[in-house]
């Protein structure tokens, strides 16, 4: 039997709510779902080193068993392409999104015209939530951040910045 196997690439620095929403979401949609961290180190304002971005997400994803998570490098299709996925699970929260996820989905079946992009959209009560906005409001000294990231990912956050 075959399974549909789904890659839902990103840089997740640091994952969030709507993050892994999408996730839960993708994983009852198909056999598996393989969350791929993306390790471009090379971003000038990477928040979480790529191993603690892994295991943050799999501690929060622990109990999906069709979810596996793993770090990567280079270009999502050639990873998608090596862990035998025929899906992109891509996310909108705003109509910015849509121009972005456009050009990424038209660039990838370029590239790979075997990997079909299946776009999700956010949930309303968390299309305002971006890893770039939490990274913005812990660098301004924000008390709170529960709202956007679960309590072991700002735990993290606080104690390593």
């Amino acid at each position: 039997m075959n399974q549909t196997v789904a890659l839902f690439a990103g840089s997740f620095d640091p994952v969030t709510f709507g993050h892994l929403d999408v996730a839960r979401r993708g994983a009852r949609l198909f056999d598996r779902l393989i969350v791929g961290v993306g390790t471009n180190d090379r971003k000038a304002d990477r928040l979480l080193p790529a191993e603690a971005r892994v295991t943050l997400i799999r501690d929060e994803l622990a109990g999906v068993d069709n979810i596996e998570v793993e770090s990567f490098e280079g270009l999502a299709v050639e990873f998608a392409r090596a862990v035998g996925a025929a899906v992109l699970l891509r996310s909108l929260r705003t109509g910015t999104d849509l121009d972005l996820e456009s050009r990424m989905a038209a660039t990838n079946l370029a590239l790979a015209p075997e990997l079909e992009t299946v776009v999700l959209l956010a949930r309303a009560d968390l299309a305002h939530v971006s890893s770039g906005m939490v990274r913005e409001c812990l660098r301004a000294g924000a008390e709170d951040l529960s709202s956007f990231v679960p309590g072991a990912v700002e735990r993290y956050l606080r104690a390593h910045r």
